[in-house]
């Protein structure tokens, strides 16, 4: 959010933290950087590296550039390094799920989620409309732009609700949290949840959260 806002100085101070916290990474003692959230591994694959040359600190910007090569979404760590798609999961849901914008054009996760959904067992996967289309969160233009924000916001969760899902899943927290808002809001009883929240049920150890599906009488107003 620094960085985007052109608050360099400051963007490079939790850049140095970043570094310092994962320098282990670049001698070995740690094979890989998992991240479960698009927003923040397109942060270190990208964002940090220009922050470091913005401004003037050419070792922060190579050794930036060296951990996001060992940074994964947890999607890719799963599928691209352990070769998984299958993880033995159990979530006898319809679950319906939204590519938020950085997990899909910053760090790239591609179909990775929609082949480890569907490897689930008794999960149903329903397809969101206009899944690609931004939720309105988006760091502060949420706060800057809010009408259009709110707008955009209804938008999504409209189409959330048309699927019938009893969850909406996401691989972003910040969007999962804005459009879960909207959700809880309008009394939808459809329960916002992260990728890794399913991935991690099991017969033996099933989600126990409450789910149920959406009321007839929710309406997005």
């Amino acid at each position: 959010m620094h960085a985007n806002t052109g608050y360099f100085e400051d963007a490079a101070k939790i850049t140095r933290n970043h570094v310092k916290t994962f320098e282990p990474v670049l001698d070995g003692q740690w094979d890989a950087i998992v991240v479960p959230s698009g927003s923040c591994t397109g942060a270190a694959r990208h964002e940090q590296k220009v922050v470091a040359e913005h401004v003037g600190d050419h070792e922060l910007a190579k050794k930036s550039q060296l951990i996001a090569q060992h940074t994964y979404d947890l999607t890719e760590l799963i599928t691209d390094v352990l070769g998984l798609e299958d993880v033995g999961a159990y979530f006898p849901h319809t679950v319906t799920y939204h590519p938020t914008c950085h997990s899909l054009r910053i760090a790239k996760v591609g179909d990775r989620p929609y082949r480890l959904l569907r490897a689930v067992e008794g999960l149903t996967l329903v397809d969101l409309p206009d899944a690609e289309v931004c939720c309105g969160f988006g760091g502060t233009f949420a706060m800057k732009n809010s009408e259009t924000s709110t707008s955009m916001l209804a938008d999504k969760v409209t189409n959330v609700m048309s699927t019938r899902a009893e969850v909406l899943v996401m691989g972003d927290y910040s969007c999962l949290m804005h459009v879960g808002g909207g959700l809880s809001r309008l009394n939808s009883g459809i329960r916002p949840m992260h990728l890794a929240e399913i991935l991690a049920s099991t017969k033996d150890q099933p989600f126990e959260g409450n789910i149920s599906f959406a009321p007839e009488s929710a309406q997005v107003i």
